[in-house]
């Protein structure tokens, strides 16, 4: 492991604030959560995006919110096929060891994911196409939703935004096809919610199936 090298020093530095300050505050508290372990009330999945803070916009503490991020915030179809499925087993011990009451998919502006997406479906980006491309290949699951923002008249800036809430509405419909999450939203004893937020403004909207529309929160 010749390649692994030291934190570096600002990041070093943060740490021993944090410790110092906020752990010190809290002591007790992180001493509770070791000692009994984990009991959030939702699983939070979400971009990658260094932009999207999610603890922060909900103003949540420590052992609040089950976290998966990834890639433009994408749920894969139920497929358990043999191969490693990050967003599924993360999904699984949320739903079935965690008994999260609630299952949030949170979007957001400006997306790179969703971009490239865009971009690849459009053929202007042939690198994602390449079959070794990860970030190609995950952007797959997202494709069902650039069918239907193609069916709209928008331009290529609505485009975009279009297919981002797409990519919370994709992410929900392939959460259903999970067997132990039907069986749990089925029973009321799980709800799923589609959420959109915009970076620029910090305004956060919620898919209304009813209208089948986003609306302000």
């Amino acid at each position: 492991m010749q390649f692994v090298r030291p934190l570096p020093s600002y990041l070093v530095t943060r740490y021993h604030g944090w410790k110092a300050t906020a752990y010190a505050d809290n002591s007790a508290w992180y001493r509770r959560l070791a000692v009994e372990g984990q009991r959030p009330r939702a699983m939070v999945i979400s971009c990658c995006d260094s932009r999207v803070h999610v603890t922060s916009i909900f103003g949540a503490d420590q052992g609040e919110f089950f976290i998966h991020r990834n890639i433009a915030n994408l749920v894969p179809p139920y497929e358990p096929d043999g191969n490693q499925h990050g967003t599924s087993a993360a999904v699984e011990y949320a739903v079935t060891a965690l008994h999260v009451s609630h299952l949030i998919v949170l979007g957001h502006s400006s997306c790179g994911g969703v971009q490239g997406c865009l971009d690849m479906c459009n053929g202007k980006a042939p690198a994602l196409e390449e079959k070794t491309s990860f970030v190609g290949r995950w952007m797959d699951i997202l494709r069902p939703g650039f069918d239907r923002v193609q069916a709209r008249e928008v331009d290529e800036a609505g485009a975009a935004r279009a297919l981002e809430k797409e990519a919370v509405l994709v992410s929900l419909d392939n959460l259903m096809t999970f067997p132990f999450v039907k069986s749990a939203v089925e029973s009321g004893a799980l709800s799923l919610h589609g959420l959109w937020t915009d970076i620029a403004e910090g305004s956060l909207e919620q898919f209304d199936p009813a209208r089948g529309v986003y609306a302000a929160v």
